[in-house]
């Protein structure tokens, strides 16, 4: 049955399972496999497998998918330069992230190139060593090569990390008032709700099971008490355990909301969060994809009327999946602490990243200082 929610179109979703496929296949050919001078046999074959999958699961597949990528624009860059991306070549490699900086060049696949931010560089960066090293090389990040050309365009180029603005609790409360009480609209009011209450990535609210292990792709379950949700997560820095207290009324309280969709769903084993049919009346079996969140927040926060001084265009660009992170950040009247734990962040300034408005001269060092 026809789902309603969107799908990439043909060419990027080849794209994107041609770069996993592409990442995997190499990690089979050039990664884990039986030394040379062993021979090989039934149960060494079966543990190279088993090598291979814990290998696989070090990194998430937007991570493959995103190494894939970095790979390919690189090799595609080499052969319009007439070099060999092996051996890795630090001069080389120098060479290319200054062209990634400056945009000289025309890109691989578009006649003009526009120069790419220090993060993205970054990334681009770690993407070709980890790919240089599935295939047996090191490349040496800290040679003067790579580091001077790198400490130069961060000093030239550099810009304060872009935030995306934080959805505050009126926001919140007017996008789920937004939405409508059929099947999608339960569904929808859940994932907004836990996602803001619990401080959640968006690839966090999808990939929640209804239990323990309930599908080998799950990164998480929920349990549901009287006083609240418990959220068992596997996250970017490990197992943590997230609480989601029950609201004080049931159209805003998180909980209520997912146990509403559980219950209208019919859904009792695998994905919390699912598809839907076209007519909004079925929950389908697929879960959903990550950038349905992202969706989700953007139509909302239109729909809503929130920051409706701006232009349309400028508010898509206003709000994203991280945006329900640091509205939590932003509305807890607690300890920063709690919030710290909630977020799942090792460090309180990470934290204080998230905080679109707090009291930035609580302590005051000047006057601690005798002036």
């Amino acid at each position: 049955m026809a789902s309603e929610d969107e799908k990439p179109t043909s060419s990027n979703s080849d794209t994107i399972h041609s770069a996993q496929g592409d990442a995997r296949n190499q990690e089979k050919s050039d990664g884990i496999a039986l030394p040379s001078h062993v021979a090989g046999s039934g149960s060494l074959d079966r543990l190279v497998d088993t090598a291979r999958d814990y290998a696989r699961a070090a990194a998430s597949d937007n991570t493959l998918t995103a190494y894939a990528k970095d790979w390919a624009h690189f090799t595609r860059w080499c052969r319009m330069k007439g070099i060999e991306p092996l051996p890795p070549s630090p001069e080389m490699i120098g060479l290319y992230l200054a062209d990634l900086a400056s945009g000289s060049g025309p890109s691989p696949s578009q006649s003009a190139s526009r120069p790419l931010s220090v993060s993205t560089i970054d990334r681009r960066l770690s993407g070709l060593a980890w790919n240089y090293a599935q295939r047996g090389f090191a490349l040496d990040r800290k040679n003067r090569h790579i580091t001077t050309v790198l400490a130069g365009i961060k000093r030239k180029h550099a810009r304060p990390p872009v935030q995306k603005a934080a959805i505050l609790a009126e926001d919140i409360l007017a996008m789920v008032a937004a939405l409508p009480f059929d099947l999608r609209g339960l569904r929808d009011r859940a994932i907004l709700l836990i996602g803001y209450a619990g401080g959640l990535r968006r690839s966090e609210i999808v990939s929640l099971d209804v239990h323990k292990d309930d599908t080998p792709d799950s990164g998480g379950w929920i349990e549901i008490f009287d006083k609240g949700a418990l959220l068992t997560l596997n996250a970017k820095t490990g197992w943590r355990e997230v609480e989601v207290g029950r609201g004080s009324k049931d159209q805003t309280c998180p909980v209520h909301a997912l146990e509403q969709w559980l219950h209208f769903a019919k859904i009792d084993f695998g994905p919390v969060f699912v598809g839907t049919s076209r007519d909004g009346k079925k929950a389908l079996e697929a879960r959903l994809n990550d950038k349905h969140v992202a969706r989700l927040i953007k139509r909302t926060v239109l729909d809503a009327g929130i920051r409706s001084d701006l232009p349309e265009k400028d508010r898509l660009a206003l709000f994203s999946g991280h945006s329900l992170r640091a509205g939590l950040a932003s509305s807890a009247e607690v300890d920063e602490r709690y919030v710290q734990k909630q977020l799942g962040h090792t460090s309180a300034e990470m934290t204080r990243r998230y905080q679109r408005r707090r009291d930035r001269f609580r302590v005051n060092l000047t006057r601690a200082a005798g002036l």
